[in-house]
């Protein structure tokens, strides 16, 4: 599907428009938070050390996570479930849209609790590995993925068929699950991106980790003939949900892709993705104005925008290539990454300017770390988005808050790992 066509002289005149006021509204908020202007942006001031910024922040994590056992989902089970031992189970909770209906027993979030840590411990001791060289951080690190994706007795089966499941009421009982439990998945995708930084694991381990995935990027992608095609529905969401299955889908074809920027323009799997988010994401995503409307809707329009944000800037840090940029592609009615992160970047710096209502709930304690201003900084040489960064809380403590950064070690995204 190509782009409509306006005239080139509605285009440029509305195009300068925007920049304007976005130049205007963000020298404004700086100036507010105490960020000083600077005349021109120099790679350093854009490019933080982050290796530094989080050097004791990554070292603390991998020490808890070396004191922690592998816990697999085979040894999480629900009685509910309507799937073998090995299939990935949970249930959704309650809401003020669909409270907790009297006497039911509370829902089973364990297998999602689990993943999500594993999500975190993963990536924070392959950073801890490439901070300090030591083979022990990897060695744990590996202990956890052999008995999620290697070991046959304990392995997660490659699918999310049973995600966000609601049992049924009657007879037989089986449930199935909704297309916005793939979202929980999704700390799969820095667990995927933790791999080539794992110098220590074995060739068999390392085969049998990127055959997992392949199996899980074939569920996530290939056509559905029967069920409910959960993966499909995904993926055509306008939503973040979309977003988080284009952002696993470009993880998994990524680790899949061989090394090198030419290699990756010309993957097939990759470029598929490129095609989607040029032609459908962008426009079902980002409106003109740089807002993500099918998040302003949510009861968490605030948290919703900036998760989306997050991923979207992931999308581009892992599609685009030295031949192809998608940090600067955008489509002919305006939608496009630079724009996205322009509109967000002052109410990231201050939330009170926020111009729609509040979050249902932990208002008060966004925006926290979003990787987008340090992807953004990166391919913009924009110093004052790498600035606002530095700023924000990288750990917060409520796990709902934390499950909306879908990046938790930002040196793995701007490393390149010792295979390359």
């Amino acid at each position: 599907m190509s782009p409509s066509r306006t005239s080139r002289r509605s285009f440029c005149a509305r195009a300068a428009a925007c920049s304007a006021a976005t130049a205007l509204q963000s020298s404004a908020t700086l100036r507010a938070a105490g960020f000083a202007a600077q005349p021109a942006p120099s790679a350093s001031a854009s490019r933080p050390d982050v290796a530094a910024i989080d050097h004791d922040r990554i070292l603390a994590a991998a020490q808890h996570y070396l004191t922690q056992p592998p816990t697999p989902l085979t040894s999480l089970v629900c009685p509910r479930s309507s799937g073998a031992a090995d299939s990935y189970y949970s249930e959704p909770e309650p809401s003020p849209d669909a409270p907790l209906r009297p006497g039911s027993p509370p829902p089973f979030t364990a297998h999602r609790d689990a993943l999500f840590s594993l999500g975190l411990a993963v990536p924070a001791l392959a950073a801890a590995c490439v901070l300090s060289g030591e083979a022990r951080y990897a060695d744990h690190a590996a202990t956890h993925l052999r008995a999620w994706f290697v070991n046959p007795a304990t392995r997660m089966k490659p699918a999310m068929d049973f995600a966000q499941s609601t049992p049924a009421s009657r007879p037989p009982h089986t449930s199935t699950g909704r297309y916005q439990g793939i979202l929980e998945a999704l700390p799969l995708v820095e667990i995927a991106q933790s791999i080539p930084f794992l110098t220590t694991l074995n060739d068999a381990d390392r085969a049998a980790l990127h055959a997992w995935f392949a199996a899980y990027y074939h569920w996530l992608t290939d056509p559905q003939d029967s069920g409910p095609r959960l993966a499909a529905l995904a993926r055509d969401s306008k939503s973040h949900h979309g977003t988080s299955w284009m952002l696993q889908a470009c993880a998994f074809a990524y680790l899949a892709a061989p090394t090198g920027d030419a290699a990756r323009a010309e993957n097939p799997a990759l470029t598929d993705l490129r095609h989607r988010f040029k032609t459908l994401t962008l426009r079902a995503q980002i409106s003109p104005d740089g807002t993500f409307p099918h998040e302003l809707g949510s009861q968490w329009p605030y948290r919703d925008s900036l998760f989306n944000l997050d991923m979207l800037a992931a999308i581009c840090e892992l599609l685009s290539t030295r031949f192809e940029s998608l940090w600067d592609y955008q489509l002919d009615e305006g939608p496009g990454m630079r724009g996205a992160i322009a509109y967000h970047f002052p109410f990231i710096a201050d939330r009170g300017m926020w111009p729609f209502r509040a979050d249902a709930d932990h208002f008060e304690e966004l925006p926290s770390r979003r990787a987008s201003l340090l992807l953004s900084a990166r391919a913009y040489r924009r110093p004052e988005y790498a600035a606002l960064w530095k700023t924000l809380q990288p750990d917060p403590s409520t796990p709902a808050i934390l499950r909306t950064l879908p990046i938790h070690q930002p040196l793995l995204w701007v490393r390149q790992p010792p295979s390359a």
